[in-house]
């Protein structure tokens, strides 16, 4: 694998950021590397893409912080705790990783969903962050979020789509197109958006490929129902978890991969 970006932003959340936080369900174009930088995190992208074979897509499996110690590590860019940390507090724990990629022609779509439909989590208080590797828009398929969506539960139907990633989805006829929102950045930016936020996109047809970096964070209070998901594992990675609630990961030694969706930090060593 190849070396860790090195973050050089100092910055906080604004009070303006933390407010769309509050009332749209989420904030972009946060800066974490700069343009020297960015041929580091792609290389890292590319070395992660390398390990998988032909047969595995790299948006099918999760959990790459267990396997794998470049993300592990780059979970706890400073930089990017400082911005979760202004929204959920100090003492952070860290639950998910996933690379998202869609390269050009990619015909998949992920329809319409909140997360917390699919996270048997409580309190629903999870941060999700998209690390953009590559620049984002919504010609190469760019992530669409619903501003404001955070707010309702929306239903969620059940659907048999070839193309869909997920199985489920909410009506169209639900969503106000005027608060669809273009998730668009630039590589090395990030956006955090709650876990309740409507989001979905659509196809690649450009010729860039489109991938970021998913890692999703939560206070210390929360806690996972373990008969849904036995594999569950936390990180702490700022702070104190006073709680306890979840079992703990294994920190990764090596430069694995994960091959399914959920996987235990065990499996990998």
């Amino acid at each position: 694998m190849s070396e860790l970006p090195i973050s050089r932003c100092a910055r906080r959340l604004t009070e303006a950021e933390k407010e769309q936080f509050q009332n749209w369900g989420y904030v972009k174009n946060l800066p974490v590397f700069d343009d020297s930088e960015i041929p580091i995190l792609q290389k890292g992208f590319e070395d992660m893409l390398a390990l998988l074979p032909p047969h595995i897509h790299m948006s099918r499996v999760n959990n790459w912080h267990k396997a794998n110690r470049w993300v592990y590590k780059l979970s706890r860019t400073k930089a990017i705790l400082d911005y979760v940390e202004d929204l959920i507090g100090p003492n952070i724990l860290q639950w998910g990783a996933h690379c998202f990629a869609k390269f050009p022609g990619d015909g998949t779509e992920v329809p319409w969903h909140q997360d917390a439909q699919y996270w048997p989590l409580q309190p629903s208080r999870t941060v999700s962050v998209w690390l953009v590797i590559f620049d984002t828009d919504e010609q190469n398929a760019a992530m669409r979020i619903v501003k404001g969506s955070h707010r309702h539960v929306f239903e969620h139907q059940l659907i048999e789509k070839e193309h869909f990633v997920l199985d489920q989805e909410v009506d169209q006829l639900a969503i106000k197109t005027e608060d669809i929102v273009s998730m668009d950045l630039k590589a090395g930016e990030i956006s955090l958006h709650d876990n309740q936020l409507l989001h979905g996109s659509g196809p690649n047809h450009s010729d860039r490929i489109r991938a970021g970096q998913t890692m999703r964070f939560c206070p210390t209070e929360v806690k996972c129902d373990l008969n849904v998901w036995p594999k569950f594992e936390s990180y702490l990675v700022r702070g104190v978890d006073e709680f306890k609630h979840n079992p703990v990961g294994k920190e990764p030694k090596g430069y694995n991969y994960p091959i399914k969706v959920r996987q235990g930090s065990w499996e990998f060593e």
